[in-house]
């Protein structure tokens, strides 16, 4: 028994639905994308394998499968955010986070994995990050953030949680270890950092300050054009409508 959820239920008629709804409704500029082949290569990226050693380059095929082109200006990357990045980003109207690239979107909440020596999913319990890093959730999270930086283009926008403990930018964190380093400098033209505190929450970190300086400094000292926003209006209004 892990300590994690298992699997969710009906993975695969969720994989394949999202993948429909993606490439029909919500972008079909992405064009035809063959979303049974897409789940047989999300499957086989950690079926029959030990949940504690699936590596990112197992889901290499899936990536493949489901790559395109990420509109200039329109990334958006984030930390402890998720639920308020989803709904700034409005299905990819407003901005294209991870969440909502193709091979983002249908992995969006949910969990899964397998079992050594079986064809089956588990649905009783996955392996957590703190029991094992190499599991397939992780993994999967590390490879889609890798190719969604290295797609990124034009202006990039980071929107942060100045409530949150520890602070706004997390080391280790996704943003700091797999997407930070896989910018493709030569097509970006401006770094804007929104650092956007909860209502009536604490107000921890701010552009200039704590984990906030360290990200604009490093930024700054790879080359980047870098601006900080302390509680976007745009975003703030959201919050308050919520």
């Amino acid at each position: 028994k892990w300590k994690g959820e298992g699997t969710t239920q009906n993975l695969e008629s969720i994989v394949i639905g999202r993948c429909y709804d993606y490439i029909r409704i919500m972008n079909p500029a992405v064009g035809e994308k063959n979303c049974s082949q897409i789940w047989e290569a999300f499957k086989n990226a950690f079926i029959n394998k030990d949940p504690c050693n699936i590596l990112p380059k197992d889901y290499e095929l899936f990536i493949n499968l489901t790559l395109h082109t990420i509109p200039p200006n329109k990334s958006l990357f984030w930390e402890n955010n998720q639920l308020l990045v989803n709904s700034f980003a409005d299905r990819g109207r407003r901005y294209m986070s991870l969440g909502q690239t193709l091979f983002g979107f249908v992995g969006d909440f949910l969990n899964w994995c397998g079992q050594a020596d079986s064809p089956g999913l588990d649905y009783e319990s996955c392996p957590t990050t703190m029991e094992c890093e190499n599991n397939a959730v992780e993994s999967f999270w590390r490879i889609a953030s890798i190719t969604y930086a290295q797609h990124s283009s034009g202006v990039i926008q980071v929107l942060l949680n100045g409530s949150a403990e520890g602070g706004a930018y997390p080391q280790p964190g996704f943003f700091a270890d797999y997407e930070i380093p896989n910018l493709q400098k030569d097509k970006i033209s401006q770094i804007v950092i929104w650092v956007v505190d909860d209502i009536e929450g604490p107000d921890i970190d701010s552009c200039g300050a704590h984990s906030v300086k360290t990200l604009e400094t490093r930024l700054k000292t790879l080359g980047y054009d870098v601006t900080c926003t302390d509680n976007y209006k745009s975003v703030m209004f959201l919050l308050c409508l919520d």
